[in-house]
């Protein structure tokens, strides 16, 4: 319950933020222009609050439905304008001006992408270095030539500090239309080497499962004892009588070797109960506990809230990064990742249309309520990341031609551009129709995948 509502919280903030810059943007440049603004509505629906601000007397708006928002604009089209206000219509003005209005929107996105990027990396990063623990065989990973204990350092000519950025790295390398790219990695021993992954026509990096298992390397993870350091408060272990110094010795007859095998063990079944053999101060003790059913990128796994007693010599504590730049080194890396992010959302969204990618990798409210959480529980700077990532696929998606979207509106303009007059309102009508039907498609079909990972 407490995911959940963390989750519906984190979306409700990351939604409205990123609604919020997006509508700034078409308000600021239109009052700047000239253009009257009506209203300015954060949300569809019934209005929550409501006053009026300005020389113009706008109406600032929250609504019910944080899903969304608008600016509306003086408009001759959209109802009566005074002879006196008319000039200040947005139908009235140039199309240098309409375009700029229609264009401030997405813009306004990809700058709040690069100023979430600039904080995250001023604040520090944390992440894990990325070692391969395990090679998958018949995989491009094991085709190239990848060992266990190969830490990646770059992709191509793309450094790769920590898993985060390698795994963005091989998206990037896979989406590309090249038959293969090189790995730099240096193995267990120190020495370096050059690897070459040589892509197929399948698809397959982007097929359900995840990017690395389809890639062919699973993340080193250290070996712990499956001891329990704490629980959470009302959680299926406490719940079930399990404290901290317990050590789980076997799970329906089956021993358990250690802290990776007891989780793995527990991850497999969600909702089914578990007969757990415990040592607890020397003796030995029976208990059943039913693991909670939680998702996971997708897959429905089972958790107990039980969190392992790390040893001494944490072996994490070798294997932990954090990528921090100073303020004015941040801000170009914030760029280029707000343009690296950009282009890998368009070429997604290309491979999806192509057939090169499948369409399940398409997320809607559902999934990204949950990230929004997932990112807010680790910690700032994910959270930071997630509504980066979030703001640049708003701007990305806002720039399509699709009428009815920024991109649409752009388009028509466009076309006016090239024959000196104004797309007729009959077209724009039959435009704005085709438009909702693909959005309607397109939202079914998120809304859909978001189902499949929730239910399986």
């Amino acid at each position: 319950m407490n995911s959940i509502l963390i989750s519906t919280l984190a979306f409700i903030v990351a939604i409205g933020v990123l609604v919020t810059v997006h509508e700034f943007g078409h308000f600021w440049v239109a009052r700047k222009l000239g253009v009257k603004v009506l209203r300015f509505s954060v949300g569809f629906g019934k209005p929550l609050w409501a006053r009026r601000f300005g020389k113009d007397d706008t109406e600032l708006v929250v609504a019910a439905i944080p899903l969304g928002g608008y600016v509306k604009m003086l408009d001759e089209r959209e109802g009566e304008v005074a002879d006196a206000e008319r000039d200040r219509a947005f139908n009235r003005q140039p199309l240098s001006t309409r375009i700029s209005v229609v264009a401030a929107g997405p813009l306004f996105n990809f700058l709040f992408a690069i100023l979430a990027y600039w904080m995250m990396y001023v604040s520090g990063v944390p992440g894990m270095r990325p070692v391969v623990g395990e090679v998958i065989p018949s995989s491009y990973a094991e085709q190239a030539g990848f060992r266990a204990g190969d830490e990646l350092l770059a992709v191509q000519d793309t450094e790769t500090p920590s898993w985060e950025a390698a795994v963005l790295s091989l998206l990037d390398a896979g989406l590309s239309d090249q038959a293969s790219f090189r790995i730099g990695v240096r193995d267990a021993t120190g020495n370096d080497r050059e690897l070459r992954v040589v892509m197929d026509e399948s698809g397959r990096l982007l097929e359900k499962g995840g990017l690395l298992e389809n890639f062919g390397i699973r993340p080193w993870r250290p070996v712990y004892p499956a001891v329990i350091d704490r629980l959470v408060a009302g959680s299926p272990g406490a719940r079930a009588g399990m404290i901290g110094g317990d050590r789980v010795v076997a799970a329906d007859g089956n021993a358990i070797e250690n802290w990776n095998a007891w989780v793995e063990y527990v991850r497999a079944r969600p909702g089914k109960p578990i007969r757990v053999e415990l040592m607890r101060n020397g003796d030995s003790l029976m208990l059943d506990l039913t693991p909670d059913a939680m998702q996971d990128n997708g897959e429905t796994v089972g958790r107990i809230g039980a969190y392992v007693r790390l040893p001494d010599d944490d072996q994490h504590a070798t294997m932990r990064v954090v990528v921090r730049y100073g303020p004015l080194e941040a801000l170009p890396v914030a760029l280029g990742k707000t343009w690296e992010m950009s282009a890998l959302t368009l070429r997604t969204l290309w491979k999806m249309i192509t057939g090169g990618a499948s369409v399940e990798n398409l997320s809607g409210p559902i999934s990204i309520a949950q990230y929004a959480g997932q990112s807010a529980v680790i910690g700032l700077a994910a959270f930071l990341g997630f509504l980066a990532i979030v703001s640049v696929s708003l701007g990305v998606l806002n720039l399509l031609p699709i009428p009815i979207l920024d991109g649409g509106h752009l388009l028509y303009y466009l076309v006016e551009l090239v024959k000196g007059s104004p797309v007729s309102e009959s077209a724009q009508l039959i435009g704005q129709r085709v438009g909702i039907v693909i959005l309607l498609m397109l939202m079914t079909l998120a809304f859909y995948n978001d189902l499949t990972r929730l239910f399986g």
